[in-house]
C-alpha cells in the first residue's frame, strides 16, 4: 500500500483538534481522533485495525493506541471487560494517538462509562441502543439510561439500534441472533468508513481471504459492512453526522506500509542478522506483549531465521546463548517478569562474552501487574538488574517505526562488541501502528561478523584476547585447532583458563565494564529547539510523540524549551552531560517513578526534575504542556516575551 512516512521519527504537528481554513472559508479539520470501544468480545481491535488499513490506503498519516483488558474473555458487559482502539489520523503529520477523542463509538453501556471522560466537549457519541438493556446498564453501574436522562447534553449523540440493524442485514444468510451479532462490529466499521469517505473494497477482500474456508461467514460480514455504509449514505442523519473527506498528506515517493512496533522489531532483527551475515536463532516464551515478536519471526524462515518456543523463559535465553556460541545471532524476548527470570542467564552471556539481543517489551507493574498496559518501569532492571558487576548496553525505541533501526543497532553492538544488548520497547510501541516508509536496504552499512580461523597467540589460542574495541574473538565450535573453554566461572585474561585470583578478577571486571562504556554511541542531538536555554525536556522510549508535540506548542507560545530524546540509555552519549548543563532546568517525563531521572542525576550531577506517570496509559500532550508551563509562569502572550521566574516558583524535584 502507498502511505506517507518520512522517517522513523515522524514530523511533528500542531494540536490534533486544531482546524485550518479551507479555500471556501469553511473549517476543515486537519486531524480527527476516533475511539472504538466495546466489550472484549465485540471485535474492537479488529475493527480498529481494519479502519487503520483503510486510513493508510487513503494516504493519511496516523497513529493508533490499542487498549484492551488482560483477561482472555472478561465477563460480558462489565466495566473491566471493555476493549478500546483509538486512532488519530489526518492530512498532516501525526505523532501520537491523540489526547481527547472527537468521536467515541460505544457498543455498550460499560464502553460508554469507561471512555466518556476522555471524550472532548462537543464530541460525537455513536451508541448502540440495542445493547443498553437493563441488565447491561446494571453491569455498568448506571442507575438510569444515560442516553435518555440528559447527562450527555454537552456531547453530540447519535444513538440507534446497531444490533437490530445488523441482525436484519445478515438475515438472508440464515444466522441465528447470537452469530449475527458477531457481525455488528463490521456494521459499525461500515458506518465509520462512510463517515470518513473510506473505500470498502479492501475490507471486502480481507474478509474473503480471512474466511476463505467459510464463504457464508465472509458474505454475512460483507453484508453487515455494506449495511452500515448504506445507513450513513442513505439515511437522513441530522445534526452531528456528516461525511468528512480527509485529504492525503504530502508524501515522498516510495513504498509505504503500516507497521506495529512488534513487526518493526522483528523486521529489524532480521535485517540486523542479514547485515551481520549471520543466521538468526530466536528463543522465546509466550508473554504479553512480547509474544507478537515470536509470531512474526516464525513467518520469516526464508531469511535464515530459526524460531524456538521454549518450555520457559530460562530455557529460551539459554538456547539463544547456545546458538550464539555455535555461530548464530542469538535473540530472545520477553516482558518484565520474564526478563527477571532470564537474569542469571544474562550474566552468563556477559561472562562468556557472546553476542545476544534481548528485547524487553515493558508492561505495567511488578509481578503479573498490568499485562496489557504500558509502562517504562524496567529501566533500572535493564541497566543495573543483575548480580555482580554485569554491564550491558541498553537502547530504547521511540516509536513503532523507530523500532526497526533500533533493532539493527542492537544487532550491530552485540556483534561488534561481543556482548548481550537489551532493546527496550513497551506495550504502547509493541501494539500501536503507524505509517512507515520501507527503507532502501543499500542505505544500511553492513557489519559482517568475524570468526577466528587460526590461533591468535604465539602458536597458542587466546580466546579472551581483546581487539581494539575490547571484544574477544568469536570462535565457532569445530574450527580446527581452536578448541577452547568458556563458561560462567571467571576466566583468565587472554587464555580463558579458570582463574579466581584477585588481580585477574579485577582486570576482567574492568575489561568487561570498559568494553561496554567504550561502545561507539552517536552524539546526542536536540530533537526540537536550541542546544541551550531555560528548559530541556528529556525523554526516552515511547514518550517521544507527546513530548515533541507539547514542546512544539509551548515554543509556539514563546517558551524557551527544547526536546532531547535519548536512544542510547547505556552507555549514554558522550556529549549528553555538557548538553544538559547548558539548560537552566531539566524536566524528565517517564512512565515510571523517575528511573531515568536518577540515571541522569547520577551520571551528570544535573538536578533533573521528574514527571512521572504509572497509570498504564501514555502521557497526554496536555499533561506535559501543563508541567512545562509551570516553568514559564509570566509569559506575556501579547508580546511573546518571557518574564523571569524565580526558582522557588518552579516545580519541586519531588514532583
Amino acid at each position: 500500500m502507498k502511505i506517507r512516512r518520512e522517517d522513523t521519527r515522524k514530523r511533528t504537528d500542531i494540536m490534533a483538534t486544531q482546524v485550518a481554513e479551507s479555500p471556501d472559508n469553511s473549517h476543515q479539520p486537519e486531524a480527527v481522533v476516533v475511539r472504538f470501544a466495546g466489550d472484549s468480545g465485540d471485535g474492537m481491535q479488529l475493527t480498529g485495525g481494519q479502519f487503520t488499513l483503510s486510513t493508510a490506503l487513503a494516504g493519511n498519516d496516523l497513529a493508533t493506541f490499542p487498549d484492551f483488558p488482560a483477561e482472555i474473555r472478561a465477563p460480558q458487559g462489565t466495566l473491566f471487560g471493555v476493549s478500546a482502539f483509538q486512532i488519530n489520523f489526518g492530512s498532516r503529520a501525526i505523532d501520537t494517538a491523540g489526547d481527547a477523542p472527537d468521536v467515541l463509538v460505544a457498543m455498550n453501556p460499560a464502553a460508554l462509562k469507561t471512555n466518556l471522560g476522555a471524550l472532548k466537549p462537543g464530541g460525537l457519541i455513536i451508541a448502540d441502543t440495542g445493547a443498553f438493556t437493563k441488565r447491561n446498564l446494571d453491569k455498568a453501574k448506571y442507575e438510569q439510561n444515560p442516553l435518555e436522562d440528559g447527562s450527555l447534553a454537552k456531547f453530540d449523540v447519535l444513538a440507534f439500534d446497531i444490533s437490530e440493524m445488523t441482525i436484519e442485514a445478515v438475515k438472508p444468510f440464515g444466522l441465528g441472533n447470537k452469530d449475527a451479532l458477531r457481525s455488528k462490529n463490521m456494521w459499525t466499521l461500515g458506518l465509520a468508513l462512510w463517515m470518513f469517505d473510506r473505500p470498502r473494497e479492501p475490507i471486502h477482500d480481507w474478509l474473503k481471504a480471512k474466511f476463505k474456508s467459510k464463504p457464508e461467514i465472509a458474505d454475512a460480514n460483507i453484508a453487515a459492512l455494506d449495511a452500515g455504509h448504506a445507513y450513513g449514505e442513505t439515511a437522513e442523519l441530522s445534526g452531528p453526522v456528516k461525511q468528512l473527506t480527509m485529504p492525503p498528506v504530502e508524501s515522498a515517493p516510495g513504498l509505504y506500509r503500516t507497521i506495529t512496533g512488534a513487526e518493526a522489531v522483528s523486521l529489524g532483527l532480521v535485517a540486523g542478522a542479514q547485515l551481520a551475515e549471520l543466521p538468526m536463532f530466536f528463543g522465546g516464551y509466550p508473554i504479553t506483549p512480547a509474544s507478537a515478536i515470536l509470531h512474526h519471526l516464525a513467518r520469516l524462515k526464508e531469511f535464515g531465521v530459526t524460531t524456538f518456543q521454549a518450555e520457559d523463559e530460562i530455557a529460551a535465553i539459554c538456547a539463544a546463548i547456545g546458538a550464539s556460541y555455535a555461530g548464530s545471532l542469538g535473540v530472545t524476548s520477553s516482558s518484565g517478569p520474564g526478563i527477571a527470570l532470564k537474569g542469571e542467564a544474562m550474566g552468563l552471556a556477559i561472562m562468556t562474552e557472546l553476542p545476544l539481543v534481548i528485547v524487553n517489551s515493558q508492561r505495567g507493574g511488578p509481578s503479573t501487574g498490568l499485562p496489557t498496559k504500558t509502562e517504562q518501569s524496567d529501566l533500572y532492571q535493564a541497566v543495573y538488574g543483575r548480580n555482580g558487576d554485569a554491564p550491558m548496553p541498553v537502547i530504547a525505541a521511540s516509536s513503532p517505526g523507530d523500532a526497526f533501526e533500533t533493532a539493527i543497532e542492537a544487532c550491530r553492538i552485540a556483534v561488534q562488541y561481543m556482548t548481550p544488548v537489551m532493546l527496550l520497547t513497551d506495550g504502547y510501541i509493541a501494539n500501536a501502528a503507524e505509517p512507515w516508509k520501507v527503507p532502501d536496504p543499500s542505505t544500511f552499512e553492513p557489519f559482517p561478523a568475524q570468526f577466528l580461523q587460526e590461533k591468535n597467540g604465539d602458536d597458542e589460542l587466546l580466546p579472551y584476547k581483546r581487539n581494539t574495541k575490547g571484544a574477544r574473538p568469536w570462535i565457532k565450535p569445530g574450527t580446527p585447532d581452536l578448541m577452547h573453554r568458556i563458561g560462567g566461572i571467571e576466566k583468565a585474561a587472554d587464555t580463558g583458563h579458570i582463574d579466581y585470583s584477585p588481580d585477574n578478577h579485577q582486570a576482567m571486571t574492568d575489561a568487561r565494564v570498559g568494553k561496554v562504556l567504550c561502545v561507539d554511541v552517536p552524539d546526542q542531538e536536540v530533537c526540537l529547539g536550541e542546544t541551550s536555554g531555560k528548559l530541556a525536556v528529556v525523554g526516552w522510549g515511547s514518550t517521544y510523540g507527546p513530548i515533541h508535540q507539547a514542546v512544539r506548542r509551548e515554543r509556539d507560545k514563546g517558551c524557551d524549551v527544547s526536546h532531547i530524546h535519548v536512544r542510547h540509555i547505556w552507555p549514554l552519549p558522550g556529549n549528553l552531560g555538557a548538553l544538559l548543563h547548558g539548560f537552566d532546568h531539566v524536566l524528565v517525563p517517564e512512565m515510571n517513578t523517575g528511573q531515568f531521572k536518577t540515571v541522569l542525576r547520577d551520571q551528570f550531577l544535573v538536578d533533573a526534575v521528574p514527571l512521572t506517570k504509572t497509570s498504564g496509559q501514555p502521557f497526554a500532550i496536555a499533561e506535559l504542556q501543563a508541567e512545562i508551563g509551570k516553568f514559564f509562569d509570566g509569559i506575556d502572550d501579547n508580546e511573546g516575551g518571557q518574564v523571569p521566574v524565580n526558582d522557588d516558583q518552579l516545580p519541586s524535584p519531588e514532583v
